[in-house]
């Protein structure tokens, strides 16, 4: 069922926590998922937020915790003391969402949360995924995971496998490992349950397995499970041994973020950034982009002010400066924000490069003779000036093709050099044609409309 919270479940629920009213409490949430628990938990002040979570039953507390926005986790778990973190949330997380917490915490508070984890192992795991940089696979993956030896019966394998499934939340797959702990493949279930008891692992396990190493990006670990529609991959290092697995809903998050993070570029937002962040972080991401536009602005008017004495003569040029500005930028942005998709999701092979080039080329000229040719026509019949609608005609077909040009390269070779080519579809290609675009334009003027 989907949940909607409106005002008035607010307000009944903020009634009901005042009055310590617990069962009514538990009837109304009884049936919400983590994520709806921490919607409401955002909209409710310190207090309320404290007074309500006493009343959420702790085997979902971690959950609605992991849910949460980051900046509202934040402000939350100042609340608490280092070891009710630990007992009240960590210890009832999965290795991952564990570590993820912890991460977020001062440095002063991370080693006190861990110290007050009771279960050794758990602690261990935290640990050791701390040590990863949380752009990897291994920042990812989660310890917990269920691994039968290859040398092992059917019989002892399946009392290993029910015994291990009750550490874990989802069971996705059961891995085969020998007795270095060395990744060999995958067993069915299907097979387990069938296979005669005396049977060995050895002999019904899948050998083609796809894995990633604990160093993987994280941006190539999702673009691997969706190349492989994988809802769980195994993560390995550098020897081939098992240490954890990641599952679709860590990599949906990174497909979330990855695509905030080019939206902010494409914007003109150089990091990332909250709407809740303090001003100072605001304008400092905005104002990059903003100083590179206005450079461009300078610039495009130092080329209007070459041909100023031709404008005082020839005013009817200046009414397509803005004009020529615009379309060159559309068809710049236009092309380049093909060329980002196509290198985001690897459908830009190295062969495949040239004719999508040639391709861009050919739709810029086949757009530019088109509008040409309306602008032509508007200053023919209206303006009544053949030479005008030329010139403005040809400089803009210039402009067009070499604004698809210029956004088919820039995204290209912003990537070879290891720069997101999502900056390519914002201020900068956009500025860049601004100004190209206005050199083209008087450059042509000067040669086919204003007499020498």
């Amino acid at each position: 069922m989907n949940f909607e919270l409106t005002k008035e479940f607010l307000d009944e629920l903020r009634g009901a926590i005042k009055l310590g009213n617990q069962s009514f409490i538990q009837e109304k949430i009884s049936t919400l998922h983590p994520a709806d628990l921490a919607e409401i938990l955002d909209q409710l002040d310190s207090e309320e937020s404290i007074q309500f979570y006493q009343f959420l039953d702790k085997e979902i507390a971690g959950d609605v915790l992991v849910e949460m926005e980051e900046d509202v986790r934040e402000k939350f778990l100042t609340q608490f003391t280092s070891k009710e973190i630990a007992q009240d949330f960590i210890e009832n997380m999965e290795s991952d969402d564990a570590a993820d917490i912890i991460s977020e915490l001062p440095d002063s508070v991370k080693d006190e949360v861990i110290s007050h984890i009771e279960d050794a192992e758990q602690a261990s795991d935290i640990v050791d995924l701390l040590n990863y940089d949380e752009d990897t696979a291994g920042g990812l993956m989660a310890k917990e995971l269920i691994a039968v030896n290859i040398n092992w019966s059917v019989q002892k394998c399946i009392k290993e496998v029910r015994k291990q499934a009750e550490e874990i939340e989802d069971v996705y797959t059961t891995y085969v490992i020998d007795d270095r702990g060395k990744l060999l493949g995958l067993l069915s279930l299907k097979k387990l349950l069938l296979t005669p008891e005396e049977a060995k692992v050895s002999g019904i396990y899948k050998k083609d397995i796809v894995f990633v190493e604990a160093s993987t990006s994280s941006e190539e670990v999702s673009n691997i499970m969706e190349k492989y529609d994988l809802v769980v991959v195994p993560v390995v290092d550098k020897l081939g041994r098992l240490l954890g697995r990641i599952t679709i809903d860590d990599v949906v998050d990174v497909i979330k973020e990855e695509a905030e993070k080019d939206f902010q570029l494409a914007s003109g937002i150089s990091e990332k950034v909250e709407h809740s962040d303090s001003v100072w972080i605001l304008s400092r991401s905005r104002l990059p982009w903003l100083l590179i536009g206005l450079l461009g602005g300078i610039l495009g008017s130092r080329i209007i002010g070459n041909y100023e004495s031709e404008i005082q003569i020839y005013p009817e040029m200046a009414l397509f400066i803005p004009l020529i500005a615009a379309m060159g930028g559309n068809a710049g942005v236009q092309s380049s924000a093909i060329v980002v998709q196509g290198l985001a999701n690897n459908s830009l092979g190295f062969t495949g490069i040239l004719p999508k080039l040639f391709k861009e080329l050919l739709v810029g000229l086949v757009n530019g003779i088109v509008c040409s040719t309306i602008i032509f026509t508007y200053n023919f019949f209206l303006n009544d000036s053949f030479q005008l609608g030329l010139t403005v005609g040809i400089a803009l077909i210039s402009v067009i093709v070499f604004a698809t040009i210029l956004g088919t390269f820039v995204p290209l070779v912003l990537d070879k050099y290891d720069i997101n080519p999502a900056l390519a579809t914002g201020p900068f290609i956009t500025t860049m044609n601004d100004v190209s675009g206005l050199f083209i334009y008087f450059l042509a003027g000067h040669l086919l409309y204003i007499p020498h």
